[in-house]
This record gives structure tokens, C-alpha cells and sequence, in this order.
């Protein structure tokens, strides 16, 4: 499987956000990204990092940080998602496994059975699309170290 570092280039992603609209990579270029990669909506672990992530909105805005968060539910799952929780940052729905792939953050084998889910995973991406901070958490029940995340922002502003 693919392992991505720090100072790679962010590979590009062509998906359909919660609102049934194509989105890639290249709609974030000049823009710094947090991309956050979460297993299952509904789910007791993703539901709490990303109600988290909807608090801190205003923290990651006010430092030029655009956030998203991407899994292989379907749209229609993440629109039910996002309205339940009030997220307020695109959830992308990577239902043919393509960008977890590329990023290095799929379980080929998952709880229940269940085949290519994403692994929570986190990475931040550059002005110019290069990695600046890259994890891939093997125990889909930890998060991101989102303390160091926020240090890495705060540090090159």
C-alpha cells in the first residue's frame, strides 16, 4: 500500500461532496487544506472527531485553513450526516475507495466483515499541494493528534 510523507505532492481527487457536487483537489490550490479521512458516518469515534472539527471551524478559518472530511459512504449517507450534526465543512464521499487508496488510508479488512473502509487518517496540505503533516491511525478508535496539527499551523504563520 502506498505511504505518503512529508513533502509529497497531495495526490489529486475528483469526488461527490454531501450536496451531490464534484469537488477535487485543485478547487483548494492556493489555499491551505486540512483533509481528514474517517471510516463510517453514524459511528460513535467519527461523529465526536467531527462535531470536534465543527467546533474548531472557526479556529482552523481564522489561520486561511480549509478543512474537509472524506469516506466511502455515499453522498446521500453524508448529506443525512452532516445535517444531523450540523458539520459545517464539505464531507466528500470516496465511495469507489479511489482517494483512500491513494493516500495510503484504506482497510482492505474492517470490523463486521466489512471491506475497504477508510482508516482515519489526517493530512495537511500546503498552498502548493505538498504534505505538511501526513497520519494514518491503524486503530480506527484514536484520533488524529490534532495538538500537533494546530502546533504545525501555528508555527509556519
Amino acid at each position: 500500500m502506498i505511504k505518503l510523507v512529508v513533502g509529497d505532492f497531495a495526490p489529486n481527487f475528483n469526488l461527490i461532496n454531501s450536496d451531490k457536487e464534484a469537488v477535487s483537489l485543485d478547487d483548494f490550490k492556493g489555499n491551505d487544506l486540512l483533509i481528514l479521512f474517517f471510516p463510517l458516518a453514524f459511528t460513535s469515534v467519527c461523529t465526536a472527531e467531527l462535531c470536534s472539527l465543527r467546533d474548531d471551524k472557526s479556529y482552523f478559518q481564522n489561520l486561511g485553513v480549509k478543512t474537509i472530511a472524506i469516506s466511502v459512504d455515499s453522498p446521500f449517507v453524508l448529506n443525512k450526516f452532516k445535517e444531523e450534526n450540523q458539520l459545517n465543512f464539505p464531507l466528500l464521499s470516496d465511495f469507489n475507495k479511489e482517494a483512500s487508496r491513494a493516500y495510503g488510508c484504506m482497510y482492505e479488512q474492517f470490523v463486521l466483515g466489512l471491506r475497504g473502509v477508510s482508516k482515519r487518517s489526517a493530512f495537511l496540505i500546503d498552498k502548493l499541494g505538498k504534505i505538511k503533516y501526513a497520519e494514518v491511525l491503524e486503530n480506527a478508535g484514536e484520533l488524529p493528534n490534532f495538538s500537533k496539527i494546530k502546533s504545525l499551523i501555528e508555527g509556519k504563520k
